[in-house]
């Protein structure tokens, strides 16, 4: 028989991230107005991202399905990368004929604080389906650096 440790926490932490992503689902939709106009808006929302360090760099990936990478902005000012664009709305389909709408249209803006090491003259950004890739490459003297050590006899 194995003995486990008890963590009293562990169940409550699980329940409040179920009732988060309830919560989360469940009012989706009522950012929506009831106006003609705003069904076709679909109010606020923003693309996932993932942050992360690899090989010298920091790179962000945006998921931006249905966006034209023309109508993206990304700008850097005062250490702050800011994502700013925009999904349309198909204009082939009418209002009518949708029988269920899901997806949010609309502008949308995400900002970063970023480090102060990165090199601002060499970012890259890449769109692939539907994923944008931002390469923010370090500056030379923020990498970590190999000090050998010298032994004295």
């Amino acid at each position: 028989m194995a003995i486990v440790r008890w963590e009293p926490f562990r169940d409550l932490v699980g329940l409040q991230d179920r009732m988060n992503r309830l919560f989360d689902e469940s009012f989706r939709g009522l950012t929506r107005g009831a106006a003609e106009e705003d069904w076709a808006l679909g109010g606020t929302w923003a693309p996932a991202v993932d942050i992360y360090e690899q090989e010298g760099h920091i790179v962000l990936k945006a998921e931006l399905p249905g966006v034209d990478p023309h109508d993206v902005d990304i700008r850097l000012e005062n250490n702050v990368l800011t994502l700013r664009g925009e999904r349309k709305v198909d204009n082939d389909v009418t209002r009518d004929n949708y029988h269920r709408v899901e997806r949010a249209y609309g502008a949308f803006t995400r900002s970063f604080t970023l480090p102060t090491v990165v090199d601002q003259e060499h970012i890259k950004a890449d769109y692939k389906d539907g994923v944008l890739k931002v390469t923010l490459p370090k500056r030379e003297e923020a990498k970590p650096k190999q000090i050998s050590i010298s032994v004295n006899k």
